[in-house]
C-alpha cells in the first residue's frame, strides 16, 4: 500500500565529512573509514530543514435556535447539541531553498490548509504564505512571513546520483522532533508507483515514516537531491520502501513560483503515448520493449509540428534513455521553455533525432471561468473552457472539446453530488456544452431534472439529477 507522508529524512554518505573525497565512489577498506560520522552533513543541512503545520477551520451549520437568548440562557455558547466548529491539522517537513524564506514542501501537506505555520531547528516559529501548489509533482513552495536572511540547503543534481550511493533523510516523523535517518539510494526513475502525474522517483530505503513528507534527501555533499514524498507500507510505519521527488522538478516548480505565477508552467509536447509492450518490440525488431510509442500528436502541437508520426518509438530525450511513457514526460517536463530538445525515434527500423520545440501550451481558448451560482447540481463548481493549457494543467490527455472542473467549493453542491476536479462537461439536458458561455445559460433554465454527460478519466457517462 502507497501512502504519502512528511518526510524529513536526510541521507548521506559515509565519506562526508572529507568534501575532498565527497564525489568518490569507494568502499570503505578499513575501520577507520567506516567509523566516520554523518556529524558534519548533518549540521550542514538541519538549520534548514522547517517543520509545516497546516490548519483548516471548518465551520459546522447552526440551528437558528443557536442565535436565541432564552435558548443560550439554559445551553450556553457550549451547550448540549451545539455544533463546534471542526479544525484540521495536517504536519509535515520542508526545506528552505531560498534566503527570502522560499520552502519547498509537499502539496498534500498543505492540501486544503487555510493556514500555515513553520518552525526551524532553532525554535523559531513563523506564519507562512503558500505560493504555489502543484498537485501533478505534489510539490508546494512557502514563504516564511519573516525577516530573512534564512539558512538554507543547496538544490543538487539527481542526474548525478547512482544506486548504491549513500543519502540521508530529515523530518519530523511522528511529531518526535527533527530527526534523521540514513539509508543508500536504492533504485532510480521508478515510474508505474501512481503518486503523481510525473512518474521518474528516486527510491530509498532511508526510514520514511508519517510527518517526514516534504523533507529533504541529501546526498553526501549536503546537496538537496530530492523531496520525500512517499513509502511503501503495509503497516503506515518504515519498511524500507521510500521515494523522493527528484531535484530536477524540484528546480521546475521554484522556476514558477519565482516568476509569480499561480500554476506551473512546463513545456507542452501534444501527443499521446503508451507503453511498448513485448509484443509490439518484437513487430518492430527491438531487442527489448523499452520507451514510448507515439499513438496520436494533436494538431498545433510541438509534437506534430515537429514531424513526430503515430507508431514512432521515443527512446530518448537529449541522449538520456526513456523506459515508458511516465520516464518521458518528467524528462520533457523538467526542460526549460525555450529553445528545443532532441526527441530520439525509431522509425522503421532506423534511430532519428528529431529537435522538438520547448513551448508552453497554448491558451485558447480563453478560460473564461466560470462559478456555478445557479440551483443546480453545480453550483459551487469553477468551469473553464478547454485548452491545451488546462488540458495540461488538469491532466487530460487526447481531449479539446467541452468545458472542465477546475475546482470544487468545499462543501458545495457539486462537490457532495460527486462531481470531481478535471470532469469534462459535455452535455447538459441533451444540449451540447462547448464553452462556459453555454454551460451558464443552460444552468439558468429552471429544470424538473437534470441530465449532465460528462468525460471522466476517458470514460463517458450520463448521470440524472432530481430538480
Amino acid at each position: 500500500m502507497l501512502r504519502t507522508f512528511a518526510c524529513a529524512s536526510v541521507l548521506a554518505l559515509l565519506l562526508a565529512p572529507l568534501p575532498a573525497l565527497a564525489q568518490q565512489r569507494a568502499v570503505p577498506d578499513n575501520r577507520a573509514q567506516v567509523q566516520f560520522s554523518l556529524a558534519p552533513v548533518v549540521k550542514q543541512v538541519t538549520p534548514a530543514v522547517v517543520n509545516v503545520y497546516g490548519t483548516r477551520v471548518e465551520k459546522r451549520p447552526q440551528n437558528p435556535f443557536f442565535d436565541d437568548p432564552f435558548f443560550r440562557r439554559f445551553f450556553g455558547d457550549g451547550g448540549f447539541g451545539v455544533p463546534q466548529d471542526r479544525v484540521q491539522r495536517s504536519l509535515g517537513s520542508g526545506v528552505i531553498v531560498e534566503p527570502s524564506g522560499l520552502v519547498i514542501t509537499n502539496n498534500h501537506v498543505i492540501e486544503n490548509m487555510t493556514e500555515v505555520r513553520v518552525a526551524l531547528g532553532d525554535k523559531r516559529e513563523f506564519e507562512a504564505d503558500i505560493v504555489l501548489r502543484d498537485p501533478r509533482s505534489d510539490l508546494a513552495v512557502l514563504r516564511i512571513k519573516g525577516n530573512g536572511p534564512f539558512p538554507t540547503a543547496p538544490l543538487g543534481s539527481d542526474d548525478t546520483i547512482e544506486v548504491g550511493d549513500f543519502v540521508i533523510a530529515i523530518g519530523n516523523p511522528f511529531g518526535v522532533g527533527q530527526t534523521v535517518t540514513q539509508g543508500i539510494v536504492s533504485a532510480l526513475a521508478r515510474t508505474q508507483v501512481g503518486i503523481s502525474d510525473f512518474q521518474s522517483f528516486i527510491q530509498t530505503d532511508a526510514a520514511i515514516n508519517p510527518g517526514n513528507s516534504g523533507g529533504p534527501l541529501v546526498d553526501a555533499s549536503g546537496h538537496v537531491i530530492g523531496i520525500n514524498t512517499a513509502i511503501f507500507s503495509r503497516s503506515g510505519g518504515s519498511m524500507g520502501i521510500g521515494f523522493a521527488v527528484p531535484a530536477a522538478m524540484v528546480r521546475t516548480v521554484l522556476a514558477s513560483a519565482k516568476e509569480g505565477g499561480k500554476s506551473v508552467r512546463r513545456p507542452w509536447f501534444g501527443a499521446r503515448l503508451q507503453v511498448v509492450s513485448a509484443d509490439i518490440a518484437e513487430s518492430m525488431g527491438m531487442e527489448r520493449p523499452t520507451g514510448a510509442l507515439v499513438v496520436s500528436t494533436l494538431p498545433g502541437s510541438p509534437a506534430g509540428a515537429a514531424g513526430l508520426k503515430s507508431g514512432d518509438v521515443i527512446v530518448a530525450v537529449d541522449g538520456r534513455a526513456i523506459e515508458d511513457p511516465d520516464s518521458f514526460g518528467y524528462r520533457f517536463a523538467t526542460r526549460p521553455l525555450g529553445g528545443r530538445v532532441a526527441v530520439t525515434i525509431l522509425r522503421g527500423g532506423k534511430r532519428a533525432d528529431i529537435p522538438v520545440e520547448l513551448a508552453a501550451a497554448p491558451e485558447r481558448p480563453a478560460r473564461e471561468a466560470l462559478t456555478v451560482a445557479s440551483n443546480s447540481p453545480l453550483r459551487g463548481a469553477t468551469i473553464v473552457n478547454l485548452s491545451p493549457a488546462v488540458a495540461e494543467e488538469l491532466s487530460l490527455q487526447g481531449l479539446s472539446k467541452g468545458v472542465a472542473v477546475q475546482e470544487l467549493d468545499q462543501g458545495s453542491t457539486a462537490e457532495r453530488l460527486g462531481f470531481q476536479t478535471g470532469d469534462v462537461v459535455l452535455a447538459v439536458n441533451g444540449s451540447e456544452v462547448e464553452t462556459t458561455k453555454d454551460l451558464d445559460r443552460v444552468m439558468r433554465s429552471r429544470a424538473s431534472y437534470w441530465q449532465v454527460t460528462i468525460n471522466r478519466k476517458g470514460q463517458v457517462f450520463t448521470t440524472m439529477f432530481g430538480g
